[in-house]
């Protein structure tokens, strides 16, 4: 019986902190490697499962290194916004929240030093935007369109040229693909950056922190965060489908059914309703999950 109670009580701490390390983020951060791995694995760049593991890994705990941080830095806000959060909702101790984020740092900083020069910098530049986006003295989360930007420069050139180039070893001959999922990035993540902010706009109102959707409602941010996600979606569909070793079939009818699928679940988003924006939202990271596998498929198949 004891066995059994220490067993579950392991499962559920082991539940508590994937909470705390936001899933989708972090499921995220895998496609991106894998995806990326693929691309590299493709131009005769494949550096072996034993690297590709330490990569996943030093993206990982990045990862939770900077949500966890957030959290940490947000609390009291998070007790209005997101309230089920591990921290907001107490099953995690202020003192466990640092500790793990500063395990995180450090595990993701000894991976990079082993793994070279652009694993370190793309590691050390991740940390640092995290850092300065949520803590003080900077705390960029404070002005709107930086705190967009951060999310945009780690999300698209930090990840995917940096890993890429990881993979490769170099950044001097990143492949026109890798350029295309770089550039479809930056509107995608973007508009990632304008919805995150929609469900939480009563706390952000309370503690006064001016985003974009306390600026200019949450019905203009979610207008534009669709023109940037299907602005990304045509340019990147008729774009990319002349790069060179590209399956256009795929390409094209990967990406004309995301953007269909946005079209469908962007009918049900709802600023004003709490649950089923959040829905929305998870949708749309959903899509950028698929970007990571059409794009590799298309150069694969």
């Amino acid at each position: 019986m004891a066995t059994r109670t220490g067993t579950r009580g392991a499962v559920a701490r082991l539940a508590v902190l994937w909470r705390f390390a936001r899933p989708h983020t972090i499921v995220g951060t895998t496609v991106s490697v894998l995806g990326l791995y693929v691309i590299a694995a493709d131009s005769g760049h494949a550096s072996g499962a034993l690297d590709l593991a330490a990569t996943l890994l030093a993206a990982w705990t990045v990862n939770v290194a900077i949500v966890g941080l957030n959290q940490i830095e947000d609390v009291d806000l998070d007790r209005v916004n997101k309230p089920e959060l591990p921290l907001a909702a107490a099953e995690l101790t202020l003192a466990e929240a640092w500790r793990t984020v500063i395990a995180c740092a450090a595990i993701a900083v000894a991976l990079a030093i082993t793994q070279g020069w652009l694993e370190s910098a793309a590691v050390l530049i991740a940390l640092s935007v995290g850092a300065a986006y949520s803590s003080p003295p900077l705390r960029l989360k404070r002005f709107p369109a930086i705190a967009a930007l951060s999310i945009v420069l780690v999300r698209s050139a930090v990840v995917n040229l940096g890993v890429y180039g990881h993979f490769a070893g170099s950044v001097s001959q990143v492949p026109g693909v890798v350029w295309a999922l770089t550039l479809f990035v930056v509107p995608f993540s973007a508009a990632i950056a304008l919805l995150k902010d929609v469900p939480d706009i009563e706390g952000d109102r309370l503690f006064r922190v001016r985003t974009f959707s306390v600026r200019l409602g949450p019905r203009r941010v979610l207008f534009v965060s669709l023109v940037l996600l299907v602005a990304a979606y045509v340019a990147m569909g008729v774009g990319g489908a002349t790069l060179p070793g590209v399956n256009a079939g795929i390409w094209l009818g990967g990406h004309a059914a995301a953007l269909m699928t946005l079209a469908w679940w962007a009918r049900d988003a709802r600023p004003d309703q709490r649950s089923r924006f959040i829905r929305f939202y998870l949708r749309v990271w959903q899509l950028f999950f698929l970007e990571y596998a059409v794009v590799p498929a298309s150069i694969v198949l």
